[in-house]
């Protein structure tokens, strides 16, 4: 028989409102790489956070290799010999890389801090997953990518024999994600466990050896992978069946002009980009990590201060020196990282849908609190966001539904224009089935979306037009009917096109 490494047996979890884990059992073989899926809400991030000793359960118990286990810290974890990669960034950002990748065991001499020595460690810790990067920078200067680099060389680099991988390739470029593919390899020859938190089901079916489906809290199935198919773990996912992941939306002729950019250029972020958008049209950009996709989404919604250029709207031209300006022009943005950009997590989803419409929903600069909350409950209720209710604080939902909330706020605020930064990272595949159709939904109104994804599926079936970036600059445009993977990877990378 397989040795089993991890065993859940009666695993109950409640959070104030919500129970996040009901009478969960279920094992992981030593030196496998084990799956959990489920939709947003489910607890899979919560079952990998009771095994790095993030939470404790409150009823029910953790076996390692056969010992009952008890955490009451990370560190405990850790010394377990248990890794987590989060999900959501944890580190600091004020401390450099190498502070960051050191925290607990910072090398000292003499009593005070080794510098060289730390360098010295961050250094192999990050060359150990294949990745370069001067290791003194402040974290908090990093992409999401790169930061997401950082939490992967950390838990690695802690020579954990139980690693949880919480969704890690969510910010990741195709060049990265196959280094984390080659990574995990690497791990199991050396005989460590792996749990694999993912959305993508190609990644599923391409690591892992079983996959153990979650669905409201409660374990549906353990099943072996090459024993399903990809709609066979679609409908263990979610509960029903599901005909395709991307839906095959109607579209009708795009309307008039809503933007017009022309040589939009931020140093050191992008250089010369001209585009246009008009109303009804989804217009998709494509691009690595780097290419300048979020850059430039931020400068059409009024963050960047620094940006030259013409941008015209409904034929106006307009300076946004402010997220302010734009938000009065009928821009709205859902940006790519939704816990440090896109939700004030203390507050409710109520108060988060509002953020964008107090001054209409203010009289005598009073909000109308019943106006307030029929505006919240319509969107709330229309996006299906799975919540206690809608005065439950947003930190306390899942990713999936906390990106719901976002896009509430803009639909709101009636929003002509919708910049669109990774709207489905993180999300499970009901839910980006959901948002997929509410694109499409918006686009049929009449909305002009501009849509940045990493999944190249997903701009391919959702984009009219193509706009691909490289080192700041477009360097392709491409109709819906001229795309394909090939063409758009290649004008990605540089390459010349194939005949």
């Amino acid at each position: 028989m397989t040795e089993v490494a991890v065993r859940f047996e009666g695993v109950t979890k409640t959070f104030p409102g919500v129970v996040a884990l009901n009478d969960v059992t279920l094992e992981i073989a030593a030196g496998s790489c084990h799956a959990l899926c489920g939709e947003n809400g489910a607890g899979k991030s919560t079952l990998g956070k009771i095994l790095a000793g993030v939470y404790r359960p409150d009823r029910g118990r953790v076996l390692l290799n056969g010992q009952l286990v008890r955490f009451d810290s990370p560190r405990d974890a850790l010394i377990a010999g248990i890794g987590i990669v989060h999900q959501e960034l944890a580190f600091c950002g004020n401390l450099s890389v190498a502070e960051n990748l050191c925290l607990g065991a910072l090398p000292t001499r003499n009593g005070l801090l080794a510098p060289n020595e730390l360098v010295r460690r961050a250094s192999e810790k990050m060359a150990e997953i294949g990745a370069t990067m001067d290791v003194r920078r402040p974290l908090g200067e990093l992409t999401v990518a790169q930061q997401q680099l950082v939490q992967i060389a950390s838990a690695v680099g802690s020579g954990a024999r139980v690693i949880v991988f919480d969704e890690p390739t969510s910010s990741l470029s195709e060049a990265e994600t196959q280094r984390l593919y080659e990574l995990i390899g690497r791990l199991r020859e050396r005989g460590a466990t792996c749990i694999y938190v993912s959305h993508r089901m190609p990644e599923i079916f391409r690591l892992c050896d079983s996959v153990s489906v979650l669905r409201d809290g409660r374990h549906v199935a353990t099943r072996k992978v090459v024993d399903l198919s990809q709609d066979q773990l679609v409908q263990l996912v979610i509960g029903r069946s599901l005909a395709e992941y991307f839906p095959d939306l109607t579209k009708k002729s795009p309307g008039d002009e809503v933007i017009r950019a022309a040589n939009l250029s931020s140093p050191g972020r992008f250089e010369n980009i001209s585009f246009s958008l008009r109303a009804g049209e989804v217009v998709g950009l494509a691009g690595l990590v780097g290419a300048g996709r979020s850059e430039l989404a931020s400068a059409v919604f009024g963050l960047d201060p620094s940006v030259r250029g013409t941008l015209s709207i409904a034929g106006d031209a307009v300076r946004l020196r402010t997220p302010r300006d734009a938000i009065k022009r009928g821009i709205g943005l859902v940006p790519e990282d939704r816990k440090r950009q896109g939700i004030v997590p203390s507050a409710s989803s109520l108060h988060n849908i509002s953020l964008s419409t107090l001054k209409r929903l203010a009289r005598l600069t009073w909000v109308r609190r019943a106006v307030e909350r029929v505006q919240g409950l319509t969107f709330f209720d229309r996006l299906r966001v799975r919540a206690p209710n809608i005065d439950s604080a947003v930190a306390g939902l899942s990713g999936g539904n906390q990106q719901k909330v976002v896009l509430a706020r803009w639909l709101a605020a009636r929003s002509r224009v919708l910049v669109l930064d990774e709207p489905t990272r993180g999300v499970d595949v009901g839910a980006k089935a959901e948002i997929h159709a509410l694109i499409g939904e918006l686009a049929a109104q009449g909305t002009a979306i501009l849509l940045i994804s990493s999944e190249l599926p997903e701009i391919l079936s959702l984009s009219d037009r193509i706009l691909v970036l490289r080192g700041g600059r477009l360097v392709g445009e491409l109709p819906r009917a001229a795309a394909t993977q090939e063409t758009v990877l290649r004008l990605m990378a540089g390459l010349p096109a194939v005949a």
